[in-house]
């Protein structure tokens, strides 16, 4: 059974930094694409970035416009373990975020509240 756990979430002020945690256990993800989305009351579970093998010894990352040169996702396989890091953060961060595994099958984690005041 896997399991994802999300860490990192809280308050901060606009312009701060939060940096998300989500650590994977029951398998290696290594082979997975991992990501984050997130959720407002009221709207549908939207994608932020995420980071897959791209074939050529490298991991390719790809992100929201909407967070694009603030957000930065990363992996640790060592630690199963994937990141994201936010620089700049402004009040429409504001949301839950969630750590996502899609591969052979597809993993969601609990979420963790990030608010961001302005």
């Amino acid at each position: 059974q896997v399991q994802l756990v999300e860490s990192g979430g809280g308050l901060v002020q606009a312009g701060g930094s939060l940096r998300l945690s989500c650590a994977a256990s029951g398998r290696s993800l290594s082979s997975y694409v991992m990501g984050w989305f997130r959720q407002t009351p009221g709207k549908e579970r939207a994608f932020v970035a995420h980071i897959r093998w791209s074939g050529a010894g490298t991991y390719y990352e790809d992100y929201a416009d909407s967070v694009k040169g603030r957000f930065t996702i990363s992996r640790d396989n060592a630690k199963n373990t994937v990141y994201l890091q936010m620089n700049s953060l402004k009040p429409e961060d504001t949301a839950v975020y969630y750590c996502n595994a899609r591969g052979a099958v597809e993993y969601w984690g609990q979420g963790t509240q990030v608010t961001v005041s302005s």
